[in-house]
């Protein structure tokens, strides 16, 4: 662990990796991107996702507090000062293994290599101040006359994004899903083949204690798990309880062909060829169809692979197509921090258009009496509910459909008469996610 003391600046230094990586972040690349790019020693990941993480998670609390001892606040400071303060005030405030000395002479020291004696000189008062205060919510405003301002602050959110959430829902489920994108995510897997209780003999076997989830469709590591070697022993692959719930919810009847239109990276797909439907997997995204094929390869799943957009699939006729749109993202905010500072009211309503255009192509390929499940990550309207009922305005072929009983009548999934499915963070503990049924007309 990086204690600082006679530490000199190099390239595989963790903390110099951990400010390039924060500093692509800042750049719009995407936060898991820029590590899994940073060639990290192997000692040193997990102190340097631990760091970059947590600076990303909790960026509006430590803005606060650092802007507290500065005239003009944190944004006028340098990008690159802006980011090492954020990383020293989280490693004395947040990383007890860290000293509180090594958090402000190394973040000292590394402004004054790039930045000069002056800013060196704020940088150390300002961190020792920040820790010395400590991080207590009472030094953010009290959430009982400024919500807003304590979820945007001490939450760590944009103020935009938590007013909007508490005008459509109860502002105790807001303060609920600030405090689950918090915290640390866990990692579930589910296996490819076999039942999830033999692969969690044979984790056990190798030393690896795990929990099912709580509907028992995947397997909880506990913390500071091997995922490689959990991955290896079980033939399986990644999934939150959340995307195997709508996984689930996406089979059509026994037997049908799926094909998934942005597929990538390939959960889902797993997930319904496992269950055992012949499914073709399409996306648009050469970087991210080759996780795909990494995990097509490692796992010998029967899944062919295409480049292909979903607003013009080279498909038609087909029983069942599954519709996971890009979204914001917003179900998701505790697994990819980054994301909640990177969109915005334009990006969503960008999204909006491209998941209408994405479903208008993708119910060309639907045959009729055949399924168009459409799916996000996202706890917004607009990409959830609001999407479905103008696509089904436009499209009245289209209805609102469950499963279909060998008898051919109409039989919505248990619990889920409405036709959608809803999975809130502050319900389930787990990612937020949406999705619904739509059955062409026969």
């Amino acid at each position: 662990m990086p204690s600082g003391r006679g530490r000199s600046s190099n390239a595989s230094d963790p903390r110099s990796i951990a400010l390039r990586v924060l500093s692509a972040t800042a750049r719009d690349t995407a936060l898991d991107r820029a590590l899994g790019a940073s060639s990290v020693p192997s000692r040193h990941r997990a102190w340097v996702q631990e760091l970059t993480y947590g600076v990303v998670r909790l960026q509006g609390r430590l803005d606060h507090l650092l802007g507290g001892h500065l005239e003009r606040g944190v944004d006028s400071l340098p990008p690159d000062v802006r980011i090492l303060l954020r990383m020293g005030a989280y490693q004395g405030l947040y990383m007890g293994a860290v000293p509180a000395y090594a958090a402000v002479s190394e973040t000292v020291g590394a402004v004054r290599r790039t930045r000069g004696a002056t800013l060196a000189g704020l940088a150390n008062a300002v961190l020792r101040r920040v820790i010395e205060a400590g991080g207590d919510p009472t030094l953010f405003p009290d959430p009982g006359t400024d919500l807003v301002g304590y979820l945007s602050t001490w939450g760590s959110h944009p103020r935009w994004l938590v007013e909007r959430w508490l005008r459509v829902v109860q502002p105790a489920t807001v303060m609920a899903w600030v405090e689950q994108n918090n915290r640390v995510p866990e990692i579930c897997l589910r296996p490819y083949r076999g039942s999830i209780e033999e692969a969690r003999a044979r984790l056990a076997e190798s030393g690896v204690p795990v929990e099912p989830s709580t509907e028992g469709l995947c397997l909880v590591l506990p913390a500071g798990a091997d995922v490689g070697k959990a991955l290896d022993v079980t033939g399986g692959y990644v999934q939150d309880p959340a995307a195997a719930r709508v996984s689930a919810y996406a089979l059509p009847h026994p037997g049908a062909r799926v094909a998934d239109l942005c597929a990538a990276p390939g959960g889902k797909s797993l997930a319904i060829s496992a269950a055992g439907h012949p499914v073709v997997a399409a996306d648009p995204s050469r970087r991210r169809l080759e996780l795909l094929r990494d995990s097509v390869k490692r796992l010998e799943a029967p899944i062919p692979i295409v480049r292909a957009r979903a607003q013009e699939p080279p498909f038609r006729s087909l029983p069942a197509v599954l519709l996971d749109v890009p979204c914001t993202g917003t179900g998701t905010l505790r697994r990819h921090p980054d994301a909640r500072w990177k969109i915005d009211p334009m990006r969503l309503a960008s999204l909006v258009e491209l998941q209408r255009e994405l479903l208008d192509g993708a119910a060309g390929a639907v045959a009729p009496g055949g399924l168009l499940v459409y799916a996000t990550c996202s706890l917004e309207p607009e990409e959830n509910e609001d999407q479905v009922n103008e696509f089904l305005a436009r499209n009245p072929e289209f209805r609102l459909g469950g499963e279909l009983n060998p008898d051919g009548s109409e039989a919505p999934p248990p619990g889920q008469e409405s036709g959608m499915l809803r999975l809130s963070p502050d319900r389930t503990g787990y990612d937020g996610a949406f999705a619904a049924r739509l059955r062409r007309r026969g």
